[in-house]
């Protein structure tokens, strides 16, 4: 009985008092989507928001935001926040999310978002809650379990909840037709110890559509067999249809591209309008990274490939006299 009265009146404090901090990401000069995302998710928590960006652009990236969704912003303009190392990022956040008494952080469920939750949770000693797909209230939210196979519904008990939000689960923020909220300065009280450095970046160029944010997307697998195939095939597919390119980890791992486009549970996780895989099985892990796009076209030989439960068309055939045919006739 006490338990319960003690959970019952740590979710009315949550409801009444809370007050709501996300951390902000941006890429090329711009909010990423993932982040407006997360916005979308904060909002449906129902508290006042407060965002934090950091980084040599963080004035720039503060101005875009809408002071209907957003209260007041955070600004810690420094370069040394510019690569987003979780080892700099992660006190700068527990500085501002303890200082301001804020009882909720979210944070896109991004790379950079995965390595930012646990340290903060460590730090002020919290259970996290990883990737929500659904907000049911303040203090309650549903997150998927078994590479996306279930769902579950969370409640915590926390008096500070943490939270990273799984971004294709979410309409992202709409950026137009509204004034920049109030933004105040913020500096590291105190620098970490200097346990990482920046050595470089080795960044993916490519002139067609971002993986994570493209409305259509062309996957491949180990079915390809080379990278010579990869390329040659899903290329000029992806070319008609303006696709952004995708692959299966067993791709990856082949070295047909590079790991930045790998798509599934330890990959990235894509839900666009379109989804044609190619020459894919359709492995558990992968298909938990795009079985959320509105419509998935499977290509494959083997007309009992795990591929074919998830698709709303599915061609058998050889994909190397399919996948051609199709592009011509595009």
């Amino acid at each position: 009985m006490i338990l319960t009265r003690g959970i019952g009146l740590a979710t009315r404090t949550i409801r009444r008092l809370g007050s709501t901090l996300a951390f902000v990401e941006g890429q090329g000069g711009n909010i990423t989507v993932a982040s407006l995302a997360s916005l979308t998710a904060a909002s449906q928590i129902g508290n006042t928001i407060s965002v934090l960006v950091a980084g040599s652009n963080a004035s720039s990236i503060a101005s875009q935001l809408p002071k209907d969704v957003v209260s007041k912003v955070f600004v810690a303009e420094d370069s040394s926040f510019d690569h987003n190392a979780a080892e700099l990022i992660t006190p700068l956040v527990s500085q501002v999310f303890l200082d301001q008494n804020f009882t909720h952080f979210v944070t896109p469920a991004s790379t950079v978002g995965k390595n930012i939750l646990p340290r903060l949770a460590a730090v002020i000693d919290r259970q996290p809650i990883s990737e929500i797909t659904a907000v049911k209230d303040a203090s309650t939210f549903v997150r998927p379990i078994y590479a996306g196979n279930a769902l579950q519904t969370v409640q915590t008990t926390e008096p500070q909840v943490l939270v990273s939000v799984r971004g294709t689960s979410f309409e992202p923020v709409k950026l137009e037709g509204s004034a920049a909220p109030p933004v105040e300065l913020v500096t590291l009280k105190e620098a970490p110890a200097s346990i990482a450095e920046f050595v470089n970046e080795q960044l993916l160029t490519s002139d067609k559509p971002d993986l994570g944010s493209a409305t259509r997307v062309v996957s491949g697998g180990r079915g390809l067999k080379s990278k010579e195939n990869f390329e040659s095939l899903l290329n000029p597919l992806a070319d008609k249809l303006g696709a952004a390119i995708g692959a299966s980890r067993a791709a990856v791992d082949l070295g047909f591209v590079d790991n930045s486009l790998q798509v599934g549970q330890t990959g990235k996780v894509v839900a666009p309008e379109l989804y044609i895989a190619v020459g894919l099985s359709g492995a558990i892990q992968h298909l938990a990274g795009m079985k959320d796009s509105k419509t998935i076209v499977a290509i494959n030989k083997d007309e009992d490939a795990p591929i074919f439960s998830v698709a709303d068309i599915g061609l058998v055939g050889d994909i190397f006299e399919v996948v051609p045919e199709l592009t011509e006739k595009l």
